[in-house]
């Protein structure tokens, strides 16, 4: 077994979980979210679709992963776990109309006498559902849930040195990404062909270390379809006069660090030019002031201050925290950049600050990641921040 973090940094996350239950009365954690469970034990396996679950007992050292029989085995090669840690339910619990995996987790909560504490579970989490919901307070009924949604996420975000090696390998993946999607975007050339090329150096890495699958597929879209933030690519050729638009992340260990850029086909209006060079004057001020003890709802703040000046205006955040992603986000859930949110920066924090401008037309991104230092904000990708022009 190798893994990507030292059980001494796994067992100090569980104590930061564990602090937030004891402050909130839990006795029981438990844990829905792929990312948390791999943040908490470091198991990562395709295997969310179908019910898996981390136990953490405020007593017990270890937390407990409960999962499908023939998922076990991975976790024993994934996990910090000891053996008797990782609890397999039988195949017989996969797609049946007649027993569910969650039965199968309540009864061992009532073997283990962990079913008669305040019990908080991720209510709100993408992966926890109704049905589960229910048949674990039918199987627990001497049990007190309660909502612990995002208390895992919060623990998670001041990120770990390791943690942000890996989010600097991320990011120097992805700007290769988007170097090799820059040059091989051109008139003729089909867009699902520049993303092909992009995916191909997101997988492959570096030659010191490759990169794997994303969380998500990047938001990738050209000519009007550009002002829609979160639509794809298709299979049409690019003519002159496109622009393409490229949100994506290079991945790390599952530690994403998004990055975003536009290539433009031709030559730029006035008006594209100016809207990239706001963008990336607005970013640059907002990466300015990055440092310990600044509240998010500063940062917004500073943005809005740069744009003003130009009459721009952005009506959605431009930022958020990011770190670890399974499906369905990279993003961490907790705070966002925007006025009015007074989460205050610490050291060792990462954000995606993302301020793209959608208008009638056409979008421009220009996006960067970053970790919050004692000196400011240091960028995980080395990429220009300017809207690429391919004549």
């Amino acid at each position: 077994m190798q893994l990507i973090f030292e059980r001494a940094e796994y067992l100090e996350r569980i104590g930061r979980a564990k602090e937030e239950m004891a402050r909130r009365g839990i006795d029981l954690l438990l844990v829905a979210s792929p990312a948390n469970q791999f943040w908490l034990t470091g198991y990562d396996g395709w295997s969310f679709y179908t019910p898996q679950i981390v136990l953490i007992e405020l007593a017990t050292e270890e937390p407990v992963w409960i999962g499908r029989k023939m998922d076990a085995v991975g976790a024993k090669f994934t996990a910090f776990l000891k053996p008797e840690n990782v609890v397999p339910y039988p195949d017989i619990y996969v797609a049946s109309s007649e027993r569910h995996p969650m039965e199968f987790v309540a009864e061992e909560m009532r073997r283990r006498g962990w079913d008669n504490g305040t019990v908080g579970v991720e209510t709100d989490d993408y992966y926890y559902t109704a049905k589960w919901d229910a048949l674990l307070k039918h199987g627990m009924p001497n049990a007190r849930f309660v909502d612990a949604f995002l208390l895992v996420n919060w623990c998670r975000m001041r990120k770990s040195p390791r943690e942000i090696e890996y989010m600097h390998q991320a990011g120097r993946i992805a700007a290769a990404a988007q170097k090799a999607a820059f040059d091989k975007a051109a008139p003729g050339v089909r867009q699902c062909d520049v993303m092909a090329e992009l995916y191909r150096v997101t997988t492959a890495g570096l030659p010191e270390f490759g990169g794997t699958f994303p969380c998500k597929p990047p938001n990738a879209m050209v000519g009007e379809l550009c002002s829609a933030p979160h639509l794809s690519w298709t299979d049409a050729p690019l003519v002159p006069g496109d622009i393409f638009y490229i949100e994506m992340g290079g991945v790390r260990h599952r530690y994403h660090s998004p990055l975003s850029r536009c290539v433009y086909l031709g030559k730029p209006t006035e008006r594209m030019n100016t809207v990239a060079n706001v963008i990336a004057e607005g970013l640059n001020a907002v990466l300015e002031n990055v440092k310990p003890g600044v509240a998010c709802g500063e940062l917004a703040a500073t943005w809005n201050k740069t744009t003003a000046k130009h009459r721009i205006e952005k009506d959605s955040r431009i930022g958020y925290p990011v770190g670890i992603g399974y499906p369905p986000t990279w993003g961490e859930l907790t705070a966002s950049i925007r006025l009015g949110d007074e989460t205050v920066l610490e050291e060792g924090m990462t954000f995606h600050c993302i301020p793209a401008i959608w208008l009638d037309t056409y979008g421009i991104v220009i996006s960067e990641s970053f970790v919050v230092t004692n000196m400011g904000a240091e960028c995980f990708a080395d990429y220009p921040r300017i809207l690429f022009v391919k004549d």
